[in-house]
């Protein structure tokens, strides 16, 4: 316990040197400014890409989900809020996430905002196939980031190397087709620490962080340190475990499964756990307007957590480790 406590003291210090104010960690409030929009939430240095981005960012998965004017009531929500970091893939609704994407926000706010997508392709002629879709859907010609989308072990990341994804990743960005690229995954560890062993070449790394995550196959442990060490831009997601904070064992539903939320923890301690360690953005999946709007409330308040308080919420939650609450980790 005295070393894991230590270990999430010391990678939750790390969290000042991609803040773009003073220090989260010591109680100050992070640096926010304008664009011809209005006022941002504040910004974090998104890695060694040189870029700032939100700290809150929206999720395609939901945003293809909903019916289309409460889709654009949330993308109105979410830029008068202040976010500019809008998450997508190719495998969410069959392209559905970002057609809807290209309709609704990309015409007008196309120079205001950050633009990731994702392929889950496995080789090289489909990823090639995937890019020229997404770019076609999203109404654009250029994404900022496009990634490896859900690497789910060491064996499936050999696969894609060797069929020629990767190759295809780095030539999308040499031909100017993505600005960045990066790599995503959310069954273990080790898919992740096998991309990080083979090449150096991502820009960006999305990863579950949650409370629970530091007692049960822990993104937190193995994989955080070694993209700090890189300045690989961190992507947070699943700050409530995709749904497992609520009881539930499926994709963003709810369910009869032990809550960590509200039985344990209140969504704002949740939350503000995963903005304590050096999390450039993080992706949330709102299931409406309404419920984005409440995050963008906990972002503009958000300034810092005690280590103390770190240690309590994980403590408060060993005993819920594992793919219970987790139920999308192996």
């Amino acid at each position: 316990m005295i070393d894991r406590r230590g270990f999430l003291k010391s990678v939750a210090g790390l969290t000042t040197g991609i803040l773009l104010s003073s220090a989260c960690a010591e109680g100050g409030e992070e640096n926010s400014t304008s664009d011809r929009l209005g006022p941002l939430l504040p910004m974090r240095k998104f890695g060694r890409t040189g870029e700032a981005v939100t700290m809150l960012g929206v999720g395609g998965w939901h945003i293809g989900g909903m019916e289309e004017a409460e889709a654009q009531k949330t993308l109105e929500t979410a830029l008068e809020g202040g976010i500019r970091f809008f998450d997508s893939a190719e495998a969410y609704q069959a392209g559905g996430s970002e057609n809807r994407l290209g309709k609704l926000l990309i015409p007008k706010y196309r120079d205001d905002v950050f633009i990731m997508t994702k392929t889950a392709a496995r080789d090289a002629v489909r990823a090639r196939e995937h890019l020229e879709a997404s770019l076609k859907r999203l109404n654009t010609d250029r994404l900022d980031l496009w990634q490896v989308h859900a690497i789910r072990n060491p064996e499936d990341v050999n696969e894609r190397i060797d069929n020629g994804v990767f190759d295809v990743m780095l030539e999308a960005k040499e031909s100017g087709k993505t600005r960045y690229i990066g790599f995503t995954g959310h069954t273990t560890p080790a898919a992740h620490e096998r991309v990080l062993e083979h090449s150096d070449i991502f820009d960006a790394c999305q990863l579950p962080i949650n409370l629970v995550d530091i007692n049960y196959e822990s993104f937190i442990e193995r994989v955080v340190p070694t993209l700090v060490e890189r300045n690989i831009g961190i992507i947070g997601m699943k700050a409530l475990a995709n749904g497992g904070f609520f009881g539930g064992s499926r994709h963003g539903q709810h369910g009869p499964r032990p809550k960590v939320v509200p039985n344990r923890v209140s969504i704002p301690e949740a939350i503000r756990f995963t903005w304590s360690f050096p999390v450039s953005t993080l992706v949330t999946g709102p299931d409406n307007a309404k419920q984005l709007q409440e995050k963008i409330d906990i972002a503009k308040a958000f300034s810092g957590m005690e280590d103390a308080e770190r240690q309590k919420l994980v403590e408060k939650v060993a005993d819920m480790a594992g793919t219970t609450v987790e139920f999308y980790k192996t």
